[in-house]
């Protein structure tokens, strides 16, 4: 990533190729000019690049063209400013930052602010320092968050790792770190948690920016007191009175539409009917699985769907670029087509439809076409980071046995179901009467409940909790497995049969991490992850085949979800409603609590 910085000697040099005493590096000719921070689109536009960054752009560049300036013909075509995703996980597409970087570039981004708050849970630090030191070898913009909350819910789980106010001050004298992650612990918020009150008042003194979670429906006070605590936006809105809220607060609506969180469309009226000012809203991705990103694109099939669902073009764009970078305090040099900024600009035939044709970011041109044009930098991880799955003993059937517990009437038996939303993080807490066998209560795939067990990975303890889960309309003998099991990251299994739930353990404990599925006693799609158990360093088309081979896996079982691989990979991450389950027990998310998985009927 080029430094955010310039001095004098370089402005000049800026002022000397608008002026036409210099030649121009590059020159794109004839556009339509998409000026966000005007908010019209400018036919008939030149755009004059000197290294780095812009120098002119209005109706003619001849005068900065020299010998050995590139001359690009737009024809016509949109010149648009480097799509901006203001919030996400690059562990998420299952990949290093290099290949993901490496699969968006021909997609339009040109800036990433990344939270590795996934890795973070399992190595601490150094697993951050890692992701930061690749992140400024990029030929597009990558700025970090340092993670707020590790662990994500504190005395409800086992963590990998622990940081906290040391590790905050630490990383934010780093270079590329861009502000504090999101903060999800929101009940510590409102209830003046020493520790989160600590990292964000650090985080204020380096003057950056906090980062937001309020994952709760709840409107009235605790989210006025999480507003007043200090986070700066909030991705985790699911509704167009949660945008309104959060945009009457003071704080950055981030409208999230990734692989399995589609939360634009259900916000969007906030915009087009109640007619907020869209200025401080922004699009993000948050969680984007690797298929998604061969498949269907990154921020380019965000924008595509925000304008489908209403979002004016212009404005669309705005909240892709411009918007997020005045949010991030980075507009002096990116988010928009204007001298002084970096040379980041896409040429497409159509917005409604958006597709980049080429992309140049700090004035290289980097993909045309979809096909990337440049060499990423080779990144070797080390040997720790490849070494975290551990298991004190194989597991068996046994344990993931569900036996009813002292004082619960079989006959009267009910289980606190976890049921999942397609295409939303939070669950439904579900109570649903279930048959006991002896003193075992088993899967019931007839009625769509399966069991979920939590193993604990990082300090091999042995610790393995079972509840159940609804929605995944698993039909036969199956398991599946994943290591990705957002934030503590251990080892997360859903299955209707036991011995397939201890072969599937097994054989990713055996993998080093990723995800797997098995049908009867056979593993039928894996996708091998061996960097903390949440990233591969191959590239992203192979990772995306891959885990491709997982979605397929969970069709063959029955599952019909849209990403199901995302949905369980949340369903242990108890600072989302309703219900979650850890190595600790199972969670309410709502009262944060433990509760029986089994209790009688009231």
């Amino acid at each position: 990533m080029v430094g955010i910085g310039f001095g004098y000697k370089d402005t000049r040099m800026l002022v000397n190729c608008a002026m036409g005493r210099i030649p121009a590096d590059v020159v794109i000719k004839d556009g339509i000019w998409a000026c966000v921070q005007s908010g019209e689109f400018i036919p008939h536009t030149d755009i004059a690049i000197f290294a780095h960054r812009i120098a002119y752009v209005g109706e003619n560049a001849d005068h900065t063209v020299g010998k050995h300036t590139k001359v690009i013909q737009a024809n016509g075509r949109y010149l648009v400013p480097g799509l901006l995703d203001a919030h996400m996980h690059v562990e998420s597409g299952m990949v290093t930052v290099t290949e993901f970087v490496r699969a968006v570039i021909p997609h339009g981004t040109t800036g990433m602010f990344i939270d590795p708050h996934e890795i973070a849970n399992v190595f601490g630090l150094r697993g951050v320092r890692i992701m930061v030191d690749e992140a400024q070898q990029q030929p597009i913009h990558v700025f970090v968050q340092m993670p707020s909350c590790v662990p994500s819910a504190p005395g409800l789980e086992t963590p990998g790792e622990t940081m906290g106010p040391a590790e905050v001050a630490e990383a934010m004298t780093w270079p590329g770190i861009i502000g504090l992650g999101e903060m999800m612990d929101f009940p510590g918020v409102y209830n003046c948690d020493d520790k989160v009150h600590s990292e964000m008042a650090i985080t204020r003194q380096a003057n950056k920016v906090i980062g937001g979670h309020y994952a709760s429906d709840d409107l009235g006070l605790p989210f006025h007191g999480y507003a007043a605590g200090g986070p700066t936006d909030d991705h985790e809105g699911t509704r167009k009175e949660d945008a309104i809220a959060r945009a009457r607060q003071g704080m950055t609506p981030m409208l999230r539409y990734g692989s399995g969180w589609h939360d634009v469309e259900a916000q969007a009226p906030a915009l087009t009917k109640d007619h907020l000012d869209s200025s401080r809203f922004v699009l993000c991705t948050d969680d984007s699985h690797s298929q998604t990103l061969i498949s269907e694109g990154h921020m380019d099939r965000v924008l595509r769907h925000a304008i489908s669902v209403g979002i004016p073009p212009m404005t669309a764009l705005q909240m892709s670029t411009i918007n997020t970078a005045e949010y991030f305090g980075v507009n002096r040099s990116m988010g928009m087509i204007a001298p002084g900024r970096y040379a980041d600009v896409l040429l497409a035939k159509d917005v409604q439809d958006f597709h980049a044709d080429l992309v140049i970011a700090n004035g290289q041109i980097l993909a045309e076409n979809g096909k990337l044009l440049v060499e990423l930098p080779a990144v070797e991880y080390p040997v720790w980071a490849l070494d975290s799955v551990h298991l004190p003993d194989p597991l068996t059937s046994k344990d993931f046995c569900v036996q009813v517990p002292e004082g619960v009437n079989p006959k009267r038996a009910i289980a606190n179901v976890i049921g999942i939303i397609e295409d939303q993080a939070p669950t439904r807490h579900l109570r649903i009467p279930v048959e006991v066998i002896g003193c075992e209560v088993k899967s019931d795939p007839k009625n769509d409940m399966a069991k979920i067990a939590l193993i604990e990975r990082h300090h091999s303890t042995g610790r393995v909790q079972v509840g159940f889960v609804n929605g995944f309309g698993f039909k036969i003998d199956c398991a599946v497995a994943s290591t990705v099991a957002h934030d503590c990251h251990h080892m997360i299994v859903v299955g209707t049969n036991d011995d397939s739930m201890a072969i599937a353990a097994n054989a990713l404990a055996d993998m080093g991490g990723g995800q797997l599925v098995v049908r009867g006693k056979k593993v039928i799609g894996k996708v091998d992850l061996k960097i903390a158990g949440l990233m591969s360093n191959e590239r992203a088309d192979i990772v995306a085949k891959k885990a491709g081979s997982v979605l397929e896996g969970f069709k063959a079982c029955g599952c019909n979800l849209d990403n199901p691989n995302m949905q369980l990979s949340l369903l242990a991450l108890a600072v989302i409603p309703e219900l979650r389950i850890t190595d600790l027990g199972l969670v309410d998310v709502n009262k944060f609590c433990f509760i029986p998985v089994l209790e009688n009927k009231e």
